[in-house]
């Protein structure tokens, strides 16, 4: 799938979507807002299983979180609340986060304050920036992640 500030396009069909408020480009950093370039794999994908089923995925319980304190050893990676440091909550009451896809974006190896949470999500509307995520209408990311295969990928162009 190929992302640019106009929009994605995969298996030959076109969608909308949302980009970073920072616009794409090399991130500087924890909460810069960019969505970062480059050529990126899912690693997971998670689903709250109270609003949707997508076989595959991993359920988003109401204690899930995601690590943003850069200097957490669990920095950008999926936790459990109760949690002692700084987190974004993943089970939210809005539908952003009904699906997630993780992108491999500083995860392997983590670099502390180089950026966490880069996710493919629901947007909160056409255009309307994220924080640095790309976010899909939930039917659009619905079809995406249903034909996504091992060797797909997500590159993000400037």
């Amino acid at each position: 799938m190929t992302v640019t500030r106009w929009g994605a396009l995969y298996r030959g069909r076109r969608f909308a979507c949302a980009i970073g408020r920072g616009g794409i480009g090399h991130k500087r950093g924890e909460g810069d807002n960019v969505t970062p370039v480059g050529t990126h794999r899912l690693t997971d994908v998670y689903v709250r299983g109270d609003r949707l089923q997508l076989p595959g995925a991993r359920v988003i319980g109401p204690r899930a979180l995601w690590c943003d304190a850069p200097d957490h050893p669990d920095y950008n990676t999926q936790v459990q609340a109760p949690f002692g440091a700084s987190a974004e909550r993943m089970h939210r009451p809005d539908p952003l986060y009904d699906i997630v896809g993780v992108l491999d974006f500083n995860r392997a190896p983590v670099r502390p304050g180089k950026g966490s949470a880069i996710f493919l999500h629901v947007w909160r509307g056409p255009r309307v920036p994220t924080a640095g995520c790309i976010a899909f209408a939930r039917v659009d990311l619905v079809w995406i992640l249903e034909r996504w295969t091992e060797g797909s990928r997500v590159v993000v162009r400037g």
